[in-house]
Parts: structure tokens; sequence; C-alpha cells
């Protein structure tokens, strides 16, 4: 394991799958991931382009490929640990459209880093933690703002 990934005080680990129709995936994602590394906020961790043609082939792109290496090229990859596995990525590639591509990236929530080692410190654990969907806050906050009226 690389000495830069210190686990007694890394912070949450997500891994995130952003499809997108192929035409779609342009060079507006990589420079927001850049930015979130840069400023401390994420350690991108892993990354990973797939693509399933119209025919229904993947295909496995590399950070070195020039079509996503000028978009996606800025993100430190010195600290690249390849947690993705081929056979994750082609199962992440299976469940995608014909047509369709994907990012896949694994990313340390640095900016919890420090609360992350406090509870671990303290004997503490996560149990439980989940997202909620951009659709139902947008819902709740109409549901709010129709009450006030």
């Amino acid at each position: 394991m690389p000495t830069t990934l210190d686990v007694t005080k890394i912070g949450p680990v997500d891994v995130a799958v952003i499809a997108f129709e192929t035409d779609q995936l342009n060079g507006q994602v990589g420079p927001a991931l850049a930015e979130l590394q840069a400023n401390g906020t994420v350690r991108i961790i892993d990354l990973a382009f797939v693509v399933k043609d119209e025919n229904g082939s993947i295909a496995i792109i590399e950070i070195e490929d020039s079509e996503v290496n000028e978009a996606f090229g800025q993100i430190a990859q010195d600290e690249h640990f390849d947690l993705l596995g081929e056979d994750e990525i082609r199962e992440i590639a299976d469940a995608l459209t014909p047509g369709q591509g994907a990012l896949v990236v694994v990313w340390e929530n640095t900016w919890a880093a420090k609360l992350s080692t406090a509870i671990r410190d303290s004997g503490g654990f996560v149990v439980a933690m989940e997202r909620v969907p951009l659709v139902d806050v947008l819902r709740a906050i109409a549901a709010l703002e129709a009450e006030e009226v």
C-alpha cells in the first residue's frame, strides 16, 4: 500500500458512477473534480471511464487515453491506487444502456477526515449514512415554499 494513504487519518471514501449519453460527456466534469481536489475537499483515489456503444460492445478508457486526458489529465494521478478492478468496471458497464458512457470515480472526502479520525479514536463508528437524492430535496423545498404561501 502506498505510504501516502494513512488509513488512521483517512476520511470517508465514496464511489460515484456518473452515466452520460456518450455525446454528452464533455470537458466540464474534469475541471470541477480537479478544483475539488485542489482545494482539499476531496482526494481522487481512482478514476475510470467505460463506454457501451450502440452495439453493446464495452470499452474501458484509461486516463492516459487522448480522448479523456485533456479534460481529466489535470487531476493528480500520483496517488492513484487502482481500487477499481476490471471486473467491477465491467459490471458497471453491463448496467449501462447502449450509447451510454460512465465516469467511475473513487474519492476520499478529505473535508471529513478530521471528524472521521475523531470518531474512530473515540471508539465510534458510522452505522448508517445515506445521501438524499436531489429530486427529494427539491420536492421538500417546494413543499415548504408552498406552505409559506
